[in-house]
């Protein structure tokens, strides 16, 4: 196992990116076409997928996925046609700590774009979490009311919160892109 942590630091620091020592990693996959690393640990239930650094003046490790969009309230949004999936970012789920409990919007309920739908629960704090975008909620991952610590190991793929029908497609243009949001969790880690 020692020289799997050898292997994945050594590339990493080829890549010029950090890999958490709290686990071995086992499996890690860069893409470099769409600027996508994932690193996946030993116990296969932490799905990391990251913006490639290399491009980065800093060279650190965001936690990021490229194509997404980002609230400064930490929260991400993938819109497919008409349809957001929202969740919350790595970088909100790793200051929560292990999350305990999801609450979820209902389905049919109206959300409004910067205002409250739900709350992460962790051992740590509660933290509201706010709508990235306007519009009906048409699903739920009901999944998170047995298992919120998808929120941890897999915050955007399995740990998703809501999808909504998106009203105001504009909306998505007063978000951030994956490198501006790097950029503000950098300058706002560097403030605490």
């Amino acid at each position: 196992m020692a020289s799997r942590l050898l292997w994945a630091s050594r590339a990493a620091s080829y890549l010029r990116i950090s890999v958490s020592h709290r686990g071995f990693a086992s499996v890690m996959i860069a893409d470099l076409d769409r600027d996508l690393i994932i690193l996946k640990s030993e116990n296969l239930s932490s799905l990391k997928a990251c913006k490639y650094a290399g491009d980065d003046e800093d060279g650190k490790w965001h936690g990021v996925v490229k194509d997404l969009k980002y609230a400064e309230s930490h929260e991400w949004v993938k819109v497919d046609g008409n349809t957001a999936t929202v969740g919350i970012t790595d970088h909100a789920q790793d200051h929560l700590g292990d999350v305990v409990f999801v609450e979820l919007p209902e389905v049919g309920a109206t959300v409004s774009q910067g205002s409250g739908f739900g709350a992460v629960e962790s051992v740590k704090a509660t933290s509201d979490v706010y709508s990235p975008v306007s519009g009906n909620v048409i699903e739920v991952n009901e999944e998170l009311n047995n298992s919120p610590g998808l929120v941890n190991s897999s915050p955007y793929e399995k740990g998703w919160i809501m999808k909504v029908e998106v009203k105001d497609a504009s909306e998505l243009d007063t978000l951030k892109n994956s490198d501006d949001y790097a950029k503000f969790c950098d300058e706002e880690d560097a403030k605490h």
